[in-house]
């Protein structure tokens, strides 16, 4: 299983317009990922509920995971909008 740890880069965390942002880029990925905050159980990262009753905040470390075909890429490309806070996933 593949995973990235990374530091959210949204003022206001995975919350309202960020988390919105987040699952639609998770989805367009097509890989199945989960989410967690540190000490925390894992979410199905395409599911907004899951994430928003993740309430991680900003400046706060998750870890990025996914074990399917091609999930090295598609962890890097969302691990860099979610540290960078960037408003739609990076090129390919």
């Amino acid at each position: 299983m593949a995973e990235r740890r990374v530091t959210i880069g949204w003022a206001e965390g995975l919350h309202a317009r960020p988390a919105s942002i987040f699952v639609k880029a998770v989805t367009s990925t097509g890989v199945p990922m989960t989410i967690a905050k540190e000490t925390g159980t894992p979410v199905n990262a395409g599911s907004m509920l899951g994430l928003l009753a993740l309430g991680a905040e900003g400046g706060e470390t998750v870890i990025l995971s996914a074990s399917a075909e091609g999930a090295e890429a598609a962890l890097d490309r969302v691990a860099k909008m979610v540290q960078e806070g960037l408003d739609e996933l990076p090129a390919a």
